[in-house]
Protein backbone atom coordinates (compact mmCIF):
# COMPACT_ATOMS: atom_id res chain seq x y z
CA UNK A 1 0.00 0.00 0.00
CA UNK A 2 1.40 3.70 -0.92
CA UNK A 3 2.61 5.79 1.97
CA UNK A 4 0.11 8.22 3.33
CA UNK A 5 0.47 11.55 4.06
CA UNK A 6 0.12 12.96 7.50
CA UNK A 7 -2.23 15.67 6.52
CA UNK A 8 -4.84 13.23 5.33
CA UNK A 9 -4.86 10.93 8.24
CA UNK A 10 -5.34 14.78 10.14
CA UNK A 11 -8.15 15.63 8.30
CA UNK A 12 -9.67 12.04 8.17
CA UNK A 13 -9.10 12.56 11.87
CA UNK A 14 -10.87 15.46 12.62
CA UNK A 15 -14.00 14.78 10.22
CA UNK A 16 -17.11 14.51 11.94
CA UNK A 17 -20.12 13.43 9.23
CA UNK A 18 -23.88 12.64 10.74
CA UNK A 19 -27.14 13.31 9.81
CA UNK A 20 -29.88 14.03 12.37
CA UNK A 21 -33.58 11.88 12.21
CA UNK A 22 -36.56 12.20 14.05
CA UNK A 23 -40.51 12.23 13.35
CA UNK A 24 -42.14 14.93 11.98
CA UNK A 25 -42.42 18.14 14.24
CA UNK A 26 -39.84 17.11 16.74
CA UNK A 27 -37.84 19.93 16.34
CA UNK A 28 -34.98 19.01 13.75
CA UNK A 29 -34.50 21.44 11.32
CA UNK A 30 -34.25 24.23 14.62
CA UNK A 31 -32.01 21.84 16.20
CA UNK A 32 -29.91 22.16 12.82
CA UNK A 33 -29.96 25.82 12.93
CA UNK A 34 -28.80 26.18 16.42
CA UNK A 35 -26.21 23.39 15.90
CA UNK A 36 -25.04 26.01 12.73
CA UNK A 37 -25.47 28.90 15.42
CA UNK A 38 -23.08 27.82 17.84
CA UNK A 39 -20.52 26.58 15.31
CA UNK A 40 -20.06 29.83 14.35
CA UNK A 41 -21.76 29.05 10.68
CA UNK A 42 -24.85 32.11 11.39
CA UNK A 43 -24.94 34.78 13.26
CA UNK A 44 -28.70 34.32 14.13
CA UNK A 45 -30.88 31.50 13.94
CA UNK A 46 -34.53 32.07 12.53
CA UNK A 47 -36.98 29.48 14.58
CA UNK A 48 -39.19 27.67 12.12
CA UNK A 49 -42.49 29.66 13.60
CA UNK A 50 -40.87 32.66 11.78
CA UNK A 51 -41.17 31.42 8.34
CA UNK A 52 -44.95 32.50 7.89
CA UNK A 53 -43.32 35.94 8.49
CA UNK A 54 -40.48 35.56 5.64
CA UNK A 55 -37.76 34.02 7.75
CA UNK A 56 -37.07 30.22 6.60
CA UNK A 57 -33.99 27.87 7.83
CA UNK A 58 -30.84 27.85 6.29
CA UNK A 59 -31.22 24.03 5.29
CA UNK A 60 -33.96 24.84 3.57
CA UNK A 61 -33.93 25.99 -0.22
CA UNK A 62 -37.07 25.04 -2.23
CA UNK A 63 -39.74 27.40 -1.97
CA UNK A 64 -42.38 24.91 -0.75
CA UNK A 65 -40.39 24.42 2.36
CA UNK A 66 -40.31 28.22 3.29
CA UNK A 67 -44.04 28.13 2.75
CA UNK A 68 -44.92 25.01 4.51
CA UNK A 69 -42.56 25.52 7.33
CA UNK A 70 -41.01 21.71 6.87
CA UNK A 71 -38.20 20.12 5.29
CA UNK A 72 -38.83 18.18 2.12
CA UNK A 73 -35.47 18.07 0.48
CA UNK A 74 -31.73 16.85 2.52
CA UNK A 75 -29.01 19.36 2.52
CA UNK A 76 -25.31 19.16 3.50
CA UNK A 77 -23.56 21.42 5.70
CA UNK A 78 -20.53 21.84 6.93
CA UNK A 79 -18.85 24.54 9.72
CA UNK A 80 -15.78 24.52 11.79
CA UNK A 81 -16.12 23.54 15.47
CA UNK A 82 -13.51 23.71 18.32
CA UNK A 83 -10.37 22.37 15.62
CA UNK A 84 -13.22 19.89 14.42
CA UNK A 85 -14.72 20.09 10.41
CA UNK A 86 -17.99 18.83 11.08
CA UNK A 87 -20.18 17.91 7.76
CA UNK A 88 -24.06 17.75 9.12
CA UNK A 89 -26.66 16.14 6.38
CA UNK A 90 -30.05 17.77 7.08
CA UNK A 91 -33.02 14.85 6.23
CA UNK A 92 -36.20 15.40 4.84
CA UNK A 93 -38.48 15.61 8.03
CA UNK A 94 -41.38 14.63 6.35
CA UNK A 95 -42.32 10.96 6.49
CA UNK A 96 -43.19 10.66 2.92
CA UNK A 97 -40.10 11.53 1.92
CA UNK A 98 -38.21 8.34 3.89
CA UNK A 99 -36.34 6.94 0.66
CA UNK A 100 -34.55 10.33 1.00
CA UNK A 101 -33.71 9.82 4.17
CA UNK A 102 -32.15 6.86 3.65
CA UNK A 103 -30.23 7.74 1.07
CA UNK A 104 -28.89 10.28 3.27
CA UNK A 105 -27.55 8.03 5.73
CA UNK A 106 -25.91 6.00 3.38
CA UNK A 107 -23.31 9.09 3.23
CA UNK A 108 -23.27 9.37 7.23
CA UNK A 109 -21.14 7.86 9.83
CA UNK A 110 -23.22 8.38 12.78
CA UNK A 111 -27.02 9.47 13.55
CA UNK A 112 -28.35 11.84 16.02
CA UNK A 113 -32.26 10.69 16.83
CA UNK A 114 -33.97 13.73 18.26
CA UNK A 115 -37.44 12.92 20.50
CA UNK A 116 -39.77 15.12 21.49
CA UNK A 117 -39.66 15.17 25.05
CA UNK A 118 -43.63 15.23 25.38
CA UNK A 119 -44.39 12.76 22.93
CA UNK A 120 -41.28 10.13 23.22
CA UNK A 121 -41.16 7.54 20.40
CA UNK A 122 -43.47 7.82 17.44
CA UNK A 123 -43.48 6.01 14.67
CA UNK A 124 -41.38 7.89 12.10
CA UNK A 125 -38.78 7.38 14.89
CA UNK A 126 -39.06 4.08 14.78
CA UNK A 127 -38.85 3.37 11.39
CA UNK A 128 -35.70 5.48 11.10
CA UNK A 129 -34.15 3.74 13.92
CA UNK A 130 -34.47 0.56 11.99
CA UNK A 131 -32.54 1.96 8.81
CA UNK A 132 -29.96 3.23 10.92
CA UNK A 133 -29.51 -0.15 12.42
CA UNK A 134 -29.36 -1.99 9.45
CA UNK A 135 -26.14 0.23 7.89
CA UNK A 136 -25.30 0.01 11.06
CA UNK A 137 -24.51 3.49 12.33
CA UNK A 138 -24.06 4.82 15.86
CA UNK A 139 -27.05 6.56 17.42
CA UNK A 140 -26.92 9.99 20.07
CA UNK A 141 -30.48 10.34 21.48
CA UNK A 142 -31.67 13.84 21.93
CA UNK A 143 -34.99 14.92 24.00
CA UNK A 144 -35.67 18.11 22.77
CA UNK A 145 -38.66 20.60 23.72
CA UNK A 146 -37.73 20.72 26.97
CA UNK A 147 -38.96 23.96 27.37
CA UNK A 148 -42.60 22.40 27.05
CA UNK A 149 -44.08 20.35 29.82
CA UNK A 150 -42.20 16.54 29.33
CA UNK A 151 -42.62 13.46 30.09
CA UNK A 152 -40.33 12.06 32.63
CA UNK A 153 -36.91 11.48 31.72
CA UNK A 154 -36.51 7.94 33.19
CA UNK A 155 -39.94 7.05 31.74
CA UNK A 156 -38.60 8.15 28.29
CA UNK A 157 -34.98 6.52 29.10
CA UNK A 158 -37.49 3.33 29.66
CA UNK A 159 -39.82 3.98 26.10
CA UNK A 160 -36.68 4.17 24.07
CA UNK A 161 -35.00 1.01 25.46
CA UNK A 162 -38.19 -1.01 25.22
CA UNK A 163 -39.15 0.00 21.67
CA UNK A 164 -36.41 0.34 19.97
CA UNK A 165 -33.55 -2.24 21.77
CA UNK A 166 -30.76 -0.08 22.19
CA UNK A 167 -29.46 0.67 26.02
CA UNK A 168 -29.85 3.96 27.18
CA UNK A 169 -26.98 5.52 29.10
CA UNK A 170 -27.82 9.52 29.89
CA UNK A 171 -24.75 12.35 29.47
CA UNK A 172 -26.95 15.54 30.58
CA UNK A 173 -29.84 15.80 32.86
CA UNK A 174 -32.46 17.75 32.60
CA UNK A 175 -33.13 20.90 35.32
CA UNK A 176 -37.29 21.09 35.21
CA UNK A 177 -39.05 21.07 31.68
CA UNK A 178 -41.73 23.13 30.79
CA UNK A 179 -41.30 27.14 32.33
CA UNK A 180 -39.28 25.63 34.65
CA UNK A 181 -36.66 24.01 32.37
CA UNK A 182 -33.57 25.93 33.88
CA UNK A 183 -30.21 23.99 32.35
CA UNK A 184 -28.63 20.63 32.52
CA UNK A 185 -26.47 18.70 34.49
CA UNK A 186 -23.43 17.38 32.32
CA UNK A 187 -23.02 14.30 33.45
CA UNK A 188 -19.65 13.05 32.54
CA UNK A 189 -17.99 17.16 33.54
CA UNK A 190 -20.28 16.82 37.18
CA UNK A 191 -20.97 20.13 36.82
CA UNK A 192 -24.44 22.14 36.02
CA UNK A 193 -25.32 24.68 33.38
CA UNK A 194 -28.29 27.40 33.76
CA UNK A 195 -29.11 29.05 30.67
CA UNK A 196 -30.53 32.71 30.12
CA UNK A 197 -33.06 33.46 27.32
CA UNK A 198 -31.90 35.33 24.70
CA UNK A 199 -33.95 37.82 22.49
CA UNK A 200 -36.30 35.63 20.09
CA UNK A 201 -34.00 32.64 20.70
CA UNK A 202 -31.77 34.11 17.60
CA UNK A 203 -28.28 34.06 19.45
CA UNK A 204 -26.46 31.75 22.05
CA UNK A 205 -27.20 31.73 25.08
CA UNK A 206 -25.44 32.72 27.99
CA UNK A 207 -24.78 30.13 30.22
CA UNK A 208 -23.74 29.95 34.40
CA UNK A 209 -21.84 26.84 35.80
CA UNK A 210 -22.11 25.62 38.76
CA UNK A 211 -22.13 22.37 41.16
CA UNK A 212 -24.55 20.44 41.60
CA UNK A 213 -24.28 21.08 45.76
CA UNK A 214 -23.98 25.02 45.20
CA UNK A 215 -26.28 26.40 47.82
CA UNK A 216 -27.65 28.77 44.92
CA UNK A 217 -28.78 26.14 42.96
CA UNK A 218 -31.29 24.76 45.42
CA UNK A 219 -32.28 28.90 45.40
CA UNK A 220 -32.82 28.98 42.07
CA UNK A 221 -34.94 25.62 41.42
CA UNK A 222 -36.43 25.87 44.98
CA UNK A 223 -36.70 23.12 47.43
CA UNK A 224 -38.75 20.48 46.06
CA UNK A 225 -37.28 20.73 42.33
CA UNK A 226 -34.33 20.87 43.71
CA UNK A 227 -34.73 17.81 45.82
CA UNK A 228 -36.69 16.25 42.58
CA UNK A 229 -33.73 16.47 40.40
CA UNK A 230 -31.41 15.17 43.01
CA UNK A 231 -33.58 11.81 43.67
CA UNK A 232 -33.82 11.30 39.94
CA UNK A 233 -30.09 12.08 39.11
CA UNK A 234 -29.20 9.34 42.22
CA UNK A 235 -32.20 6.63 40.75
CA UNK A 236 -30.56 6.81 36.91
CA UNK A 237 -26.91 6.82 37.70
CA UNK A 238 -27.35 3.48 40.18
CA UNK A 239 -29.78 2.25 37.41
CA UNK A 240 -27.77 2.68 34.33
CA UNK A 241 -24.77 0.93 32.60
CA UNK A 242 -21.44 2.60 32.50
CA UNK A 243 -20.83 4.85 29.17
CA UNK A 244 -19.00 2.12 26.63
CA UNK A 245 -17.97 3.71 23.43
CA UNK A 246 -17.03 0.58 21.80
CA UNK A 247 -20.64 -0.39 22.88
CA UNK A 248 -22.10 3.09 21.18
CA UNK A 249 -19.81 2.57 18.05
CA UNK A 250 -21.38 -1.34 17.66
CA UNK A 251 -25.10 0.19 17.87
CA UNK A 252 -25.81 -1.13 21.52
CA UNK A 253 -25.53 1.72 23.65
CA UNK A 254 -26.68 5.33 23.10
CA UNK A 255 -25.88 8.22 24.58
CA UNK A 256 -29.01 10.75 25.94
CA UNK A 257 -28.91 14.45 25.98
CA UNK A 258 -31.83 16.93 27.25
CA UNK A 259 -32.29 20.25 25.38
CA UNK A 260 -34.67 23.07 24.02
CA UNK A 261 -33.20 23.77 20.34
CA UNK A 262 -35.97 26.86 20.50
CA UNK A 263 -34.33 28.20 23.28
CA UNK A 264 -30.97 26.94 22.91
CA UNK A 265 -30.75 25.12 26.54
CA UNK A 266 -28.55 22.26 26.43
CA UNK A 267 -27.45 22.80 22.35
CA UNK A 268 -23.82 23.25 22.69
CA UNK A 269 -23.30 20.40 25.45
CA UNK A 270 -24.68 18.14 22.61
CA UNK A 271 -22.44 19.40 20.23
CA UNK A 272 -19.41 19.12 22.54
CA UNK A 273 -20.13 15.65 23.90
CA UNK A 274 -21.07 14.37 19.80
CA UNK A 275 -17.43 15.64 18.72
CA UNK A 276 -15.86 13.50 21.20
CA UNK A 277 -18.30 10.40 20.96
CA UNK A 278 -18.95 10.34 17.56
CA UNK A 279 -16.59 8.38 15.30
CA UNK A 280 -14.62 10.11 11.91
CA UNK A 281 -15.25 8.73 8.59
CA UNK A 282 -14.97 5.05 8.50
CA UNK A 283 -14.13 2.49 5.36
CA UNK A 284 -15.87 2.24 2.26
CA UNK A 285 -17.52 -1.04 2.32
CA UNK A 286 -17.81 -2.54 -1.81
CA UNK A 287 -18.90 -5.78 -2.63
CA UNK A 288 -15.27 -7.08 -2.67
CA UNK A 289 -14.03 -5.47 0.97
CA UNK A 290 -13.62 -2.41 2.24
CA UNK A 291 -11.48 0.56 1.26
CA UNK A 292 -10.27 2.78 4.36
CA UNK A 293 -10.91 6.18 4.02
CA UNK A 294 -6.45 7.20 4.71
CA UNK A 295 -6.42 5.03 1.10
CA UNK A 296 -3.99 7.12 -1.37
CA UNK A 297 -5.97 7.01 -4.45
CA UNK A 298 -9.64 9.20 -4.52
CA UNK A 299 -12.73 7.35 -4.28
CA UNK A 300 -16.62 8.90 -3.63
CA UNK A 301 -20.30 7.55 -4.38
CA UNK A 302 -23.02 9.71 -5.29
CA UNK A 303 -25.81 9.62 -2.90
CA UNK A 304 -28.37 12.19 -4.11
CA UNK A 305 -29.35 13.98 -7.46
CA UNK A 306 -30.93 17.36 -7.34
CA UNK A 307 -32.22 19.89 -9.72
CA UNK A 308 -32.99 23.46 -9.86
CA UNK A 309 -31.26 24.31 -6.58
CA UNK A 310 -30.65 27.79 -7.56
CA UNK A 311 -33.21 29.65 -10.05
CA UNK A 312 -29.83 31.34 -10.92
CA UNK A 313 -28.55 28.05 -12.07
CA UNK A 314 -30.76 25.64 -13.87
CA UNK A 315 -28.56 22.78 -13.36
CA UNK A 316 -28.72 19.27 -12.21
CA UNK A 317 -26.06 19.03 -8.66
CA UNK A 318 -25.13 15.32 -8.05
CA UNK A 319 -24.02 14.89 -4.27
CA UNK A 320 -21.14 12.96 -3.96
CA UNK A 321 -19.85 11.67 -0.83
CA UNK A 322 -15.73 11.47 -0.71
CA UNK A 323 -14.67 8.18 1.10
CA UNK A 324 -11.00 7.97 0.58
CA UNK A 325 -8.09 9.99 -0.55
CA UNK A 326 -8.40 13.45 -2.00
CA UNK A 327 -10.10 15.31 -3.70
CA UNK A 328 -8.85 18.13 -5.71
CA UNK A 329 -10.70 20.74 -7.78
CA UNK A 330 -10.29 19.86 -11.86
CA UNK A 331 -8.81 16.25 -11.37
CA UNK A 332 -10.14 13.23 -13.32
CA UNK A 333 -11.12 9.61 -12.14
CA UNK A 334 -13.40 6.96 -13.71
CA UNK A 335 -16.82 6.67 -13.67
CA UNK A 336 -17.13 2.84 -12.76
CA UNK A 337 -20.53 2.21 -14.09
CA UNK A 338 -19.97 3.98 -17.39
CA UNK A 339 -16.34 2.83 -17.60
CA UNK A 340 -14.71 6.24 -18.87
CA UNK A 341 -12.98 8.87 -17.09
CA UNK A 342 -14.61 12.19 -16.03
CA UNK A 343 -13.11 15.16 -15.19
CA UNK A 344 -14.22 17.33 -12.19
CA UNK A 345 -14.02 20.94 -12.65
CA UNK A 346 -16.47 22.47 -11.16
CA UNK A 347 -17.13 21.30 -7.54
CA UNK A 348 -19.54 23.12 -5.25
CA UNK A 349 -19.96 23.29 -1.33
CA UNK A 350 -23.38 24.17 -0.23
CA UNK A 351 -24.94 25.86 2.21
CA UNK A 352 -28.58 26.20 1.94
CA UNK A 353 -29.07 27.82 -1.73
CA UNK A 354 -25.77 29.17 -1.40
CA UNK A 355 -23.21 27.34 -3.20
CA UNK A 356 -19.10 27.90 -3.28
CA UNK A 357 -16.43 26.73 -5.65
CA UNK A 358 -13.63 24.73 -3.44
CA UNK A 359 -10.40 23.51 -4.29
CA UNK A 360 -10.34 20.46 -2.52
CA UNK A 361 -11.92 18.32 -0.35
CA UNK A 362 -11.63 15.51 2.27
CA UNK A 363 -13.21 11.80 3.57
CA UNK A 364 -16.64 12.69 5.19
CA UNK A 365 -17.00 15.87 2.90
CA UNK A 366 -19.52 15.94 0.24
CA UNK A 367 -19.56 17.85 -2.96
CA UNK A 368 -21.92 18.66 -5.59
CA UNK A 369 -20.54 18.18 -9.05
CA UNK A 370 -22.57 19.73 -12.43
CA UNK A 371 -24.29 16.50 -13.46
CA UNK A 372 -25.08 17.10 -17.40
CA UNK A 373 -27.21 13.25 -17.04
CA UNK A 374 -23.54 11.50 -16.22
CA UNK A 375 -24.39 10.45 -12.49
CA UNK A 376 -27.10 8.84 -10.81
CA UNK A 377 -27.56 7.10 -7.19
CA UNK A 378 -24.93 4.84 -6.48
CA UNK A 379 -22.56 6.17 -8.82
CA UNK A 380 -18.61 5.11 -8.09
CA UNK A 381 -16.03 7.65 -8.75
CA UNK A 382 -12.37 6.31 -8.44
CA UNK A 383 -8.88 7.52 -9.04
CA UNK A 384 -7.60 3.83 -8.43
CA UNK A 385 -9.07 0.44 -8.96
CA UNK A 386 -12.37 0.28 -10.05
CA UNK A 387 -14.77 -0.50 -7.51
CA UNK A 388 -18.25 -1.50 -7.17
CA UNK A 389 -21.59 -1.03 -3.61
CA UNK A 390 -24.55 -2.03 -2.92
CA UNK A 391 -27.28 -0.37 -4.05
CA UNK A 392 -29.60 1.36 -2.55
CA UNK A 393 -32.61 -0.14 -1.56
CA UNK A 394 -35.87 2.01 -2.39
CA UNK A 395 -38.98 2.12 -0.54
CA UNK A 396 -41.90 0.26 -2.51
CA UNK A 397 -44.71 3.00 -3.30
CA UNK A 398 -47.93 3.15 -1.65
CA UNK A 399 -49.76 5.90 -4.02
CA UNK A 400 -50.10 5.94 -8.02
CA UNK A 401 -51.46 8.23 -10.18
CA UNK A 402 -51.57 8.72 -13.76
CA UNK A 403 -50.10 12.14 -14.98
CA UNK A 404 -49.87 14.30 -18.49
CA UNK A 405 -49.36 17.86 -19.07
CA UNK A 406 -52.44 20.11 -19.11
CA UNK A 407 -51.96 21.46 -22.95
CA UNK A 408 -49.35 19.68 -25.51
CA UNK A 409 -47.66 23.08 -25.99
CA UNK A 410 -46.07 22.30 -22.04
CA UNK A 411 -45.09 18.57 -23.28
CA UNK A 412 -41.21 19.69 -23.64
CA UNK A 413 -41.17 20.83 -20.15
CA UNK A 414 -43.16 17.98 -18.45
CA UNK A 415 -40.70 15.58 -20.22
CA UNK A 416 -37.61 17.28 -19.07
CA UNK A 417 -39.01 17.70 -15.48
CA UNK A 418 -40.41 14.60 -15.32
CA UNK A 419 -36.94 13.00 -16.09
CA UNK A 420 -34.95 15.44 -14.05
CA UNK A 421 -37.13 14.84 -10.93
CA UNK A 422 -37.62 11.39 -11.30
CA UNK A 423 -33.76 11.02 -11.75
CA UNK A 424 -33.90 13.18 -7.97
CA UNK A 425 -35.92 10.88 -6.27
CA UNK A 426 -39.07 13.05 -5.77
CA UNK A 427 -41.40 10.47 -7.34
CA UNK A 428 -40.85 7.18 -8.85
CA UNK A 429 -41.97 6.85 -12.59
CA UNK A 430 -43.40 4.00 -14.14
CA UNK A 431 -43.98 3.24 -17.70
CA UNK A 432 -47.39 1.27 -18.76
CA UNK A 433 -46.36 -1.97 -21.12
CA UNK A 434 -48.61 -1.73 -23.47
CA UNK A 435 -51.67 1.34 -24.34
CA UNK A 436 -51.16 4.95 -23.72
CA UNK A 437 -47.78 6.23 -22.87
CA UNK A 438 -48.83 8.20 -19.93
CA UNK A 439 -46.35 7.77 -17.27
CA UNK A 440 -47.47 6.40 -13.52
CA UNK A 441 -46.09 8.19 -10.53
CA UNK A 442 -45.78 6.08 -7.43
CA UNK A 443 -45.50 7.81 -3.93
CA UNK A 444 -44.88 6.74 -0.45
CA UNK A 445 -46.64 9.93 0.90
CA UNK A 446 -49.54 12.58 -0.59
CA UNK A 447 -46.69 15.21 0.15
CA UNK A 448 -44.34 13.37 -2.65
CA UNK A 449 -47.30 13.99 -5.12
CA UNK A 450 -47.75 17.76 -3.94
CA UNK A 451 -43.92 18.63 -4.36
CA UNK A 452 -44.06 16.79 -8.18
CA UNK A 453 -46.76 19.51 -8.96
CA UNK A 454 -45.52 22.33 -7.38
CA UNK A 455 -41.66 22.16 -8.55
CA UNK A 456 -43.26 21.13 -12.37
CA UNK A 457 -45.44 24.33 -12.21
CA UNK A 458 -42.50 26.83 -10.86
CA UNK A 459 -39.56 25.38 -12.46
CA UNK A 460 -40.41 23.58 -15.57
CA UNK A 461 -43.74 26.18 -16.44
CA UNK A 462 -45.91 22.75 -16.53
CA UNK A 463 -49.52 22.36 -15.16
CA UNK A 464 -50.89 18.69 -14.67
CA UNK A 465 -53.59 16.56 -14.87
CA UNK A 466 -53.29 14.07 -12.23
CA UNK A 467 -55.75 11.11 -11.90
CA UNK A 468 -55.23 8.86 -8.90
CA UNK A 469 -55.37 5.17 -9.40
CA UNK A 470 -56.39 2.29 -6.86
CA UNK A 471 -53.04 0.83 -6.46
CA UNK A 472 -51.58 0.76 -3.41
CA UNK A 473 -48.53 -2.24 -3.64
CA UNK A 474 -45.53 -2.31 -6.16
CA UNK A 475 -44.10 -5.68 -6.39
CA UNK A 476 -40.65 -6.05 -8.91
CA UNK A 477 -40.87 -9.34 -10.84
CA UNK A 478 -37.95 -11.84 -11.08
CA UNK A 479 -37.90 -14.92 -13.81
CA UNK A 480 -41.33 -13.94 -14.75
CA UNK A 481 -42.48 -15.61 -18.38
CA UNK A 482 -44.63 -13.23 -21.56
CA UNK A 483 -47.79 -15.49 -20.45
CA UNK A 484 -47.33 -14.01 -16.64
CA UNK A 485 -47.37 -10.50 -17.52
CA UNK A 486 -50.29 -10.90 -19.94
CA UNK A 487 -52.24 -12.92 -17.11
CA UNK A 488 -51.37 -10.41 -14.40
CA UNK A 489 -53.92 -6.93 -13.76
CA UNK A 490 -51.36 -4.26 -14.16
CA UNK A 491 -47.53 -4.57 -15.14
CA UNK A 492 -45.83 -1.50 -16.02
CA UNK A 493 -42.03 -0.79 -16.49
CA UNK A 494 -39.01 0.95 -14.02
CA UNK A 495 -37.52 3.71 -15.28
CA UNK A 496 -34.38 0.36 -16.11
CA UNK A 497 -37.90 -1.12 -17.87
CA UNK A 498 -37.63 -3.86 -15.43
CA UNK A 499 -41.53 -4.94 -15.49
CA UNK A 500 -43.43 -4.49 -12.27
CA UNK A 501 -46.73 -5.64 -10.76
CA UNK A 502 -49.25 -3.11 -9.14
CA UNK A 503 -51.90 -4.16 -6.69
CA UNK A 504 -54.63 -3.05 -4.56
CA UNK A 505 -54.29 -5.00 -1.14
CA UNK A 506 -51.91 -7.35 0.09
CA UNK A 507 -55.08 -9.62 -0.50
CA UNK A 508 -54.42 -9.66 -4.25
CA UNK A 509 -50.87 -10.16 -3.53
CA UNK A 510 -51.18 -13.25 -1.86
CA UNK A 511 -53.73 -14.51 -4.16
CA UNK A 512 -51.91 -14.10 -7.60
CA UNK A 513 -48.66 -16.23 -5.87
CA UNK A 514 -50.77 -18.72 -4.77
CA UNK A 515 -52.49 -19.00 -8.15
CA UNK A 516 -49.41 -18.69 -10.46
CA UNK A 517 -47.08 -20.90 -9.97
CA UNK A 518 -42.93 -19.71 -10.62
CA UNK A 519 -44.35 -16.39 -9.84
CA UNK A 520 -41.34 -14.16 -8.17
CA UNK A 521 -42.68 -11.26 -6.20
CA UNK A 522 -39.51 -8.74 -4.83
CA UNK A 523 -40.20 -5.23 -2.73
CA UNK A 524 -36.96 -4.17 -4.38
CA UNK A 525 -35.71 -4.13 -7.97
CA UNK A 526 -34.46 -7.98 -8.34
CA UNK A 527 -30.38 -6.74 -8.91
CA UNK A 528 -30.67 -4.78 -5.71
CA UNK A 529 -32.06 -7.63 -4.21
CA UNK A 530 -28.83 -9.54 -4.79
CA UNK A 531 -26.73 -7.66 -3.67
CA UNK A 532 -28.34 -6.95 -0.70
Amino acid sequence: MTAVPISLEKEVARRRTFAIISHPDAGKTTLTEKLLLYGGAIQKAGSVKAKQGGGHATSDWMELEKKRGISITSSALQFEYEGHCINLLDTPGHQDFSEDTYRTLVAADCALMLVDGAKGVEPQTIKLFKVCRDRGLPIVTVVNKMDRPAREPLDLMDEVEKTLGITIVPRTWPLGSGESFLGVYDIARQEVNLFDRTAHNAHRSRVAVTGPDDPSLRERLGEWAHDKFVEELALAEEAIEPFDRARFLRGEQSPMFFASALTNFGVENILQHFLELSPPPGPLKTVDGEIPPTESFFTGFVYKIAANMDKHHRDRIAFLRVTSGRFERGMSASHVRLGREVRMSHPHRFFGQERVTIDEAFPGDVIGLINPGLFRVGDVVSSGPKVEVRNFPRFAPEIFAQVRPREPSMSKGFTKGLHQLGEEGVVQVFWPRTGAREPILGAVGELQLEVFKHRLEMEYGTEIVIERKPYERARWLRGVTSELLTLLPMVVLDESTRPVALFKSEFEIDYAVKRYEGLELLEHPPSEEDKA
